[in-house]
């Protein structure tokens, strides 16, 4: 891999500040807010950031650098796919949890759901999350899509997974203003409290996370090489093996002209003993 040690400090770095992301929220929500619990009130609703910047945030980074991982190019690309899904999926199960959290909450306290921008966008690209996430196992996942829809889909996925990844980000941070404000006392904010300046501090760790998240995955010399599927097709018998990037890899070329002219003789031999047998013949 080019820039290796690079990588290596970018993937510690994104680690160190996607769990310090999810000890700053824990200890917000312990140490200056009314701690966590399910009963309807603020403690229910302090699930809420907890969870989004875990699982949205912190669990839907790594899922998306997870194919970045050089020691990883060794593995089938049909299970780095189902972590990659796997993960995905936690973090959406814990961000459905939050919106439970918050509406559960909300409806306690009679106060109205869906009036802010802050909602409307975290509603927004959690829907358009589950769509993805099922595009995704409908696509890349199950064995019915042709490869050609593959090649068309993939790049519409990865760019929408970075899009929502940026969105989840600023509505996240929308989220954390939106409750200092409602949170502290009339123009205390304003003041900076210790508070203020904590989660003020969160966010600043959120948006860095971000930045490390997409910069690595947009790097295109840390992409998965194209060979390990080229490999893979060979083991197979020139037979894709579950994986889109057989025949699409990431910039979402054709195969490559040698491989369709070896599997095109390898079928036709199949089909004529006896041309298999005179073209042995022609080479003696």
């Amino acid at each position: 891999m080019e820039g290796y040690w690079l990588f290596l400090a970018l993937l510690g770095s994104a680690l160190l500040l996607g769990f310090l992301s999810v000890l700053f929220a824990l200890v917000w929500v312990l140490h200056y807010r009314e701690g966590l619990a399910w009963n309807g009130g603020a403690a229910e609703f302090n699930w809420h950031p907890v969870l989004i910047i875990t699982g949205f945030v912190f669990v839907q980074g790594i899922a998306i650098i997870v194919y970045r991982l050089p020691w990883t190019w060794k593995c089938s690309k049909l299970l780095m796919k189902l972590i990659h899904a796997g993960l995905n999926t936690i973090a959406l199960i814990l961000a459905i949890i939050a919106l439970v959290a918050a509406f559960d909450f909300h409806n306690h306290k009679a106060i109205p759901n869906m009036y802010s921008l802050h909602s409307w966008i975290g509603l927004t690209a959690v829907i358009l999350f589950a769509l993805q996430l099922v595009l995704g196992f409908a696509v890349f996942l199950l064995p019915f899509a042709p490869v050609s829809l593959r090649a068309t889909v993939l790049p519409i996925h990865v760019f929408s997974g970075l899009v929502l990844f940026g969105t989840v980000i600023a509505t996240a941070l929308m989220g954390l203003t939106e409750k200092l404000i409602f949170a502290l006392s009339p123009g205390n904010y304003s003041r900076l409290p210790e508070e203020g300046a904590f989660v003020n501090t969160l966010g600043m760790l959120i948006v860095v996370f971000g930045g490390v998240i997409l910069w690595m995955a947009t790097r295109p010399h840390w992409k998965r090489p194209l060979e390990q599927s080229t490999k893979s097709r060979q083991r197979n018998g020139g037979m894709l093996d579950g994986n889109e990037e057989g025949s699409t890899m990431t910039d979402g070329s054709n195969t490559d002209k040698s491989d369709v002219e070896f599997n095109s003789e390898a079928s036709a031999r199949k089909r004529s003993p006896k041309l298999d047998e005179a073209g042995q013949r022609s080479t003696m």
